[in-house]
C-alpha cells in the first residue's frame, strides 16, 4: 500500500525538538520528504534528521531564523529545491516563550515572542504560497495553542501570538482556497516539551485537575492531528482550529 504522503515534500519549522520533531517523524512515516528547519541547535536538528531517515524518508536540515525575512525566504527556497521544485506541506511550528505577568513584562519579552511565533509564520507562509499557488496545491498547518483560545495568566505575549495565528489561519484559508491550498491550525493543550516543562512541573497537579481525560498530551498526539490535516482525508477541511487538549477548553 502506498503511503498517503508519498511523493510530497514537507517543510516543518522548529523541527529539531518537541512537536516539530514528532511531526517530521510522523509525516516521514506517511511517505513525505522532510525539510527540517531549525534556528540554532544543530545537534538536535541532526538527531531529528537521523530519526526521519529511520522512519524511512529523506530529510534535509535547513538552519534559519524564520522571524528574519531573508532567512525565511531562503529556508523556503532550499525546501523547494529539496522537493525538486515542489513544496506541498508547510507546518509552522517554530515558537518560543518569555513568560511573565503583564505588569512586569518588558517590550523585549513581548517582541521576542510575537516576532518568532507570529511574524515568523507570516514570513514563511508568504514565501511558501508562491510555489504552492504555482502548483495549485498546498497544505498549511499552524501550531497555535489553547492559550490563544482561552488566554493564560503570565502569557500575554504568547497567548496574543497564538490567537493571532488563529486569525491568520482563517484569513489564509479564505485567500488560498481557490488554488486548492488549505490552511488549518492545531491548538495543543499542556504537552510536555522543552518549552513547557518548567511551567508544567510547577503546576502539575493543578493542571491535571483541569483536563477531563486526566493526562497530559504527547507530542505524538499533536503530530497525529497534523498528519490528518495535511492528508487527502482532510481535503475539504480549511480555516479550522483543532484543539488537542484532552477536553480542557470547550
Amino acid at each position: 500500500m502506498t503511503s498517503s504522503l508519498s511523493g510530497k515534500t514537507a517543510l516543518v519549522t522548529g523541527a529539531a525538538r518537541g512537536i516539530g520533531r514528532a511531526t517530521a517523524i510522523r509525516l516521514a512515516r506517511d511517505g513525505a520528504k522532510i525539510a527540517i528547519n531549525y534556528k540554532g541547535n544543530a545537534e538536535a536538528a541532526a538527531e531529528a534528521k537521523r530519526l526521519v531517515a529511520e522512519a524511512g524518508s529523506a530529510a534535509l536540515t535547513i538552519q534559519g531564523d524564520v522571524s528574519v525575512e531573508a532567512d525565511a525566504d531562503r529556508v523556503v527556497k532550499e525546501a523547494v529545491a529539496f522537493g525538486g521544485g515542489r513544496l506541498d506541506i508547510l507546518v509552522n511550528n517554530a515558537g518560543t516563550t518569555r513568560d511573565d505577568l503583564l505588569l512586569r513584562m518588558t517590550v523585549e519579552q513581548w517582541d521576542a515572542v510575537l516576532d518568532l511565533n507570529l511574524k515568523g509564520a507570516f514570513l514563511i507562509t508568504r514565501a511558501a504560497m508562491r510555489p504552492m499557488m504555482k502548483q495549485r496545491y498546498g497544505r498549511i498547518v499552524n501550531v497555535s495553542s489553547v492559550a490563544g483560545v482561552a488566554g493564560n495568566a503570565g502569557q500575554a505575549n504568547y497567548a496574543s501570538a497564538k490567537a493571532g495565528l488563529i486569525g491568520f489561519t482563517k484569513t489564509v484559508a479564505r485567500e488560498m482556497a481557490s488554488r486548492n491550498i488549505t490552511c488549518n491550525a492545531v491548538a495543543p493543550g499542556f504537552v510536555p516539551t522543552d518549552l513547557t516543562n518548567a511551567l508544567i512541573g510547577q503546576m502539575q497537579e493543578t493542571i491535571l485537575k483541569q483536563i477531563p481525560l486526566g493526562r497530559f498530551g504527547t507530542v505524538e498526539d499533536v503530530a497525529n492531528a497534523i498528519a490528518f490535516l495535511v492528508s487527502d482525508d482532510a481535503s475539504y477541511v480549511t480555516g479550522q482550529v483543532l484543539q488537542i487538549d484532552g477536553g480542557m477548553v470547550t
